[in-house]
């Protein structure tokens, strides 16, 4: 079986900040890993928000993104899921020895081996927000 992970975009109600944690070479980088065998990605990206944050929060039924990408360079590119989860920026934070989680503003710069992240979540929060601000069906 190919290397599965899973990571969850954690967002604020007001959809103006995002989670990441500081993992000790990618940079900042959301919450997530890789799953476990008999896990399922949903599962395994709930079980990464806990362990890497102390959060417990609901992820909206859709995943947000699919990416293929290899975490390091000796290690077989690796399929992944991202979900997103909304929850309260004063909620306690927990995080792993040596990688502390951090709320970010959405426009903040931030150091990541994945650049690209940025944009996508930025995307993602965006269309949400206008999700929102926009009753469906009108």
């Amino acid at each position: 079986m190919e290397p599965l992970a899973a990571e969850v975009w954690v967002t604020d109600p007001s959809l103006k900040h995002v989670l990441l944690v500081r993992h000790r070479w990618r940079g900042w980088v959301p919450p997530g890993g890789k799953v476990e065998p008999g896990e399922t990605l949903r599962a395994a990206a709930s079980r990464e928000l806990a362990e890497e944050t102390g959060l417990r929060a609901e992820l909206l039924p859709v995943p947000a993104a699919v990416s293929v990408r290899s975490y390091r360079a000796d290690w077989s590119p690796t399929l992944g899921l991202s979900y997103v989860a909304i929850t309260d920026r004063d909620a306690p934070l927990r995080g792993q020895t040596g990688q502390p989680p951090m709320w970010f503003e959405l426009d903040d710069e931030w150091e990541s081996v994945f650049p690209d992240d940025r944009d996508r979540i930025q995307m993602y929060v965006r269309r949400l927000s206008a999700e929102h601000e926009t009753p469906q069906g009108k």
